[in-house]
């Protein structure tokens, strides 16, 4: 049975990410305003876990220094064999604790804090060792594939590099997040080999495993596969940035913002708008902005680290920083401002 004492996070951080074509780490690209691991961190918060690892490892450092602000131990893979072994050396840190370990990516930007607590519930609820996070896509590619039996319970995942073609047609892919008891977790991880096409410890062989030793593996379904998307390269980190930028324009105008052309809008997750704002085509706020009620900005306005009164008006391609404005004024089009 699922042990409800105790939850541990350990986040996968330490890849290269060679489709990035960058010799940045992988998850200090970023997106929407941060690293898309910030993003992750921030969604993770909430679930209030006793203990948050990263596992880090490419440019280690680096990836170190981002964690600053966040609740997280740094934990160092020193050679990159793989997920499965990216996860057991969290063992150090996490030992013998009984409890459920969730495991997710530093590459998932988009995923969301109610998602990962409807698939914790489920872990808990269902009392199994080992539950995985499904969804389906219409383009599986470069996802690992889930085997399930003529009754749809879960056999296996496999890798795309390992997938026949057959397998290759199945659309509902491993998101890569995972809730296991630790006193499973660990065990398990030490009994997998690297016979694989990569010779690499595979964390998605622990549910084979976990079959064959008779054990139910669990099946969360999540109905939103954005939240899951894995940033791989720079076309889907333009995906991720759209996604999270219309999701905070979504909540702004459901507060009270008017956008004439929402998808060429940008406001930063730190801004404070008040209500009855209106906001042209191609405005851009950024920084610890505040914009006062009844404010217009017009096309294509840039603010950052601005503070504006309430009924004040921005003229068009208007370069603002570090600027406030007083309540009632109206600043002209092309003008640049700055303190």
């Amino acid at each position: 049975m699922s042990d409800q004492s105790m939850l541990f996070l350990v986040i996968l951080a330490a890849g290269k990410g060679t489709r990035m074509k960058s010799e940045k780490a992988k998850v200090l690209h970023h997106v929407f305003y941060a690293p898309m691991l910030h993003h992750v961190l921030t969604a993770v918060k909430p679930l209030g876990a006793d203990k948050t690892i990263a596992i880090i490892g490419h440019q280690r450092s680096d990836v170190e220094r981002s964690l600053a602000g966040f609740d997280v131990v740094p934990c160092v893979q020193e050679e990159q064999l793989g997920t499965g072994h990216a996860v057991l050396c969290a063992e150090q840190i996490i030992g013998s604790k009984k409890g459920t370990v969730m495991i997710l990516c530093g590459d998932t930007p988009l995923i969301q804090t109610e998602t990962l607590k409807e698939m914790y519930a489920q872990h808990l609820a269902h009392g199994g060792p080992l539950t995985i996070m499904t969804t389906f896509l219409e383009n599986s590619t470069n996802y690992g594939r889930i085997i399930t039996n003529n009754v749809g319970k879960v056999l296996s995942i496999i890798e795309e590099k390992d997938a026949s073609p057959e397998q290759k047609k199945i659309r509902e892919i491993n998101a890569g997040i995972y809730c296991v008891d630790v006193d499973f977790l660990f065990p398990i991880l030490k009994m997998i080999g690297t016979n694989n096409s990569q010779g690499e410890v595979y964390l998605t062989d622990i549910v084979l495993i976990a079959t064959e030793q008779k054990h139910p593996v669990e099946k969360h379904l999540t109905s939103r596969p954005l939240d899951v998307l894995g940033v791989n390269s720079r076309i889907e980190l333009a995906e991720a940035h759209k996604e999270l930028q219309m999701r905070r324009n979504r909540q702004l105008m459901l507060e009270g913002v008017t956008m004439h052309d929402p998808a060429t809008i940008s406001i930063a997750p730190e801004v404070k708008m008040s209500r009855d704002v209106i906001l042209y085509p191609g405005v851009h706020i950024t920084g610890h902005s505040v914009i006062g009620e009844n404010c217009t900005l017009k096309t294509g306005a840039f603010l950052k680290d601005s503070i504006l009164g309430e009924n004040v008006s921005i003229g068009a391609y208007s370069y603002l920083e570090r600027c406030a404005i007083e309540a009632g004024k109206d600043v002209g089009p092309h003008s640049v401002l700055s303190s």
